[in-house]
């Protein structure tokens, strides 16, 4: 009891304590404020996707219904259609409307006379014996109005069986997803209708052709919507955004799947959605459970040829996607605050023995001379008045010994003060990119203000300009110093050498520069790194950029070639040459050395081409480069088919 009263009364103890209370408190102030405005922009990121995917959404469903108005009035078009209908020749028409409906993908297709009775149709019964009037809406509108019209479309199952009984059994639902009592009894459809006229577009109305695609369990658009809208990340392999049709309030198309792995058909949206969506006919986004996780969605109103409001059309992303965002801040905060823990009872014990340590080294110095030592460690000068005097007689005492002392002290900090200066250089180039990146960020902010002169967006664009140089050299550092693990995988290099080309292309066509790509036929595969070979690709065709006026060219082929060792190891060469002004002999030997650059002050860090050479060496390539003043430079890229992976290992760890 005795030695734990006397350890919570220390000094170390209390500094220990308070220390501690400090890390707790900022760190648990930067979880909480940190975590909900963290979470306040995520979210209203996550809301603005959504309003921006859903109106590309609706794009894409207008575009389907383009697609099948232009595709019936390419039709309508042609000579022969016309002479078929005008002469009653059914089989034709029938066998050009059988070709459009494989040609265009129609579920739908037929003709009607201008009394509304039907002349033929795909799918079964195509040339009907009974001619009773055909009650198409779509149909009607466009005999009724004589013109033509697109848009969507509600066929009850009547209408649906004569067109084709295998479209009725489509509005069927699948009975292991129905969350409704009743199964909707009608199909929503996207469709046109022609009317096609004696003189083209007057005269005698002859009759009208229309055709459709029935969107009851259909997977063409709402996948082409995913992949429009997500296609980073279909390739990836995700599937956690998803688009949905709806007839009324019920799934009727969606790459939304339940626990079972089936596409949601027939469960229900929300009565919140329905209410604001279907009855208020407003846009809507929520938040909410859907079928078997959490989305965040966004609604829109479908309506028909009428201007009735007959469903919705919908995407949705997975909240996780986004809220992962805030546990991963949350995790690294209590991180930070557990590394700030551990510190401050490192750093307490510290600044504790180094407070008290002189007065205990002065009480031991004086036991030591009481039994006869004259030559007693008293250690630095203190900073307290008193203690500083006391050890200031002992030093006149000692002087000769304390002369020695000071000495190997002066040594000693004078060590330290290297190994902080080392640690500094080591971490600096990390450290250095947090205030730059405030610095930006807020610059950036300054500038969308409307109420700044131009003289002081001047000023500022010169702030934003220098800042990204500091982070451009930092960056150079950076990669010239770090060696991370290869990511090998085959690559097309033809292919990976025109997606480089597509990304400077611009900027080279801007400056009035032909870049020119003759790739080998059949170049084998090469196993590489595609990111870090992208880097060298993209530095050096800059560099060639820099280097080349306007009307120059630069000129970029692939080939199959030998190495020039003994080994005479098979692989490709990529040679990029340029038009522009050469490279000096003299400076040929160190072109790829670290921080050499004949760039301006300001263009240039002079480490691309060494961190070029370092990962083009790491892939057991070469890379050579010639040059001439006034005519131009060739750089030579070698690279083997096949190598063993202990090579690159051993490149690596080299």
């Amino acid at each position: 009891m005795r030695k734990f009263l006397s350890m919570i009364s220390s000094t170390h103890f209390k500094l220990v304590i308070s220390l501690l209370g400090i890390s707790f408190l900022v760190g648990g102030i930067s979880i909480i404020i940190g975590g909900h405005l963290l979470y306040k922009a995520v979210l209203k990121e996550a809301t603005d996707r959504i309003r921006l995917d859903l109106n590309a959404a609706h794009g894409v469903y207008n575009t389907q219904i383009k697609y099948v108005k232009g595709a019936l009035n390419i039709t309508t078009l042609g000579e022969g259609f016309r002479n078929s209908l005008f002469k009653n020749n059914i089989p034709d028409l029938l066998d050009r409307l059988n070709r459009l409906a494989q040609n265009a993908e129609i579920d739908f297709a037929g003709i009607v006379g201008s009394d509304g009775s039907v002349l033929c149709r795909i799918g079964p019964n195509s040339i009907p014996e009974d001619k009773r009037k055909y009650e198409n809406p779509i149909v009607m509108y466009a005999i009724k109005n004589e013109q033509q019209i697109a848009g969507t479309v509600v066929l009850s199952e009547k209408l649906l069986k004569i067109e084709n009984p295998e479209l009725a059994n489509k509005i069927r639902l699948p009975q292991q997803n129905v969350q409704k009592e009743t199964e909707p009894i009608a199909g929503l459809a996207i469709a046109a209708a022609m009317p096609i006229f004696e003189n083209r577009n007057s005269g005698k109305l002859y009759g009208v052709i229309y055709g459709g695609i029935l969107l009851n369990q259909s997977t063409s658009i709402v996948d082409a919507v995913r992949k429009t809208l997500f296609l980073d990340d279909m390739q990836q392999g995700q599937s956690t955004l998803t688009a949905t049709i709806f007839y009324k309030d019920i799934r009727i198309a969606t790459n939304l799947f339940n626990p079972n792995g089936k596409r949601a058909i027939g469960t229900i949206v929300s009565p919140e959605v329905k209410q604001r969506v279907l009855l208020d006919g407003k846009y809507c986004t929520i938040q909410d459970f859907i079928v078997s996780d959490r989305y965040i969605a966004g609604y829109d109103p479908i309506e028909d040829i009428e201007g009735k409001r007959v469903g919705i059309i919908g995407v949705g992303v997975i909240e996780s996607n986004y809220s992962n965002v805030r546990y991963k801040f949350i995790f690294i905060v209590v991180i930070i605050t557990f590394i700030g823990i551990i510190s401050a009872v490192v750093i307490g014990y510290i600044l504790g023995h180094r407070i008290l340590d002189p007065l205990n080294r002065l009480i031991k110095a004086s036991q030591e001379v009481s039994a006869g030592n004259l030559t007693p460690d008293i250690g630095t000068l203190s900073h307290d008045r008193e203690i500083r005097f006391l050890q200031k007689t002992f030093k006149d005492m000692f002087e000769s010994l304390k002369q020695q002392r000071a000495e190997s002290e002066n040594q000693l900090v004078q060590s330290e003060k290297l190994a902080s200066i080392g640690r500094l250089a080591a971490g600096v180039a990390h450290e250095i990119n947090n205030p730059l990146t405030g610095v930006l960020t807020y610059t950036h902010m300054l500038l969308r203000r409307k109420d700044l002169d131009q003289e002081i967006r001047s000023d500022l664009q010169v702030v934003i300009e220098s800042t990204e140089r500091v982070r451009k050299i930092v960056k150079g550092l950076l990669d010239f110093s770090r060696q991370t693990e290869l990511d090998l995988e085959p690559i097309d290099l033809n292919r990976l050498v025109k997606s480089t080309i597509a990304l400077i292309e611009n900027q080279a066509l801007l400056k009035g520069i032909q870049i020119d790509f003759n790739p080998a036929s059949e170049l084998p595969m090469v196993t590489l790194d595609r990111s870090q070979m992208n880097s060298v690709l993209l530095n050096i065709i800059i560099n060639a950029i820099d280097a080349t006026e306007t009307g120059g060219h630069i000129d970029i082929l692939t080939t199959v070639e030998l190495s020039t060792d003994d080994a005479a190891q098979k692989g490709v060469k990529i040679v990029i040459a340029d038009t522009g002004s050469g490279i000096p002999p003299e400076n040929l030997d160190k072109l790829f050395d670290p921080f050499f650059t004949t760039k301006e002050v300001g263009k240039g860090t002079g480490l691309g081409l060494s961190v070029s050479y370092g990962i083009v060496k790491r892939h057991g390539g070469l890379i050579r480069v010639q040059s001439e003043v006034g005519k131009g430079t060739k750089f030579l890229i070698w690279l083997p088919i096949e190598k063993k992976m202990e090579v690159i290992n051993e490149n690596y760890s080299s």
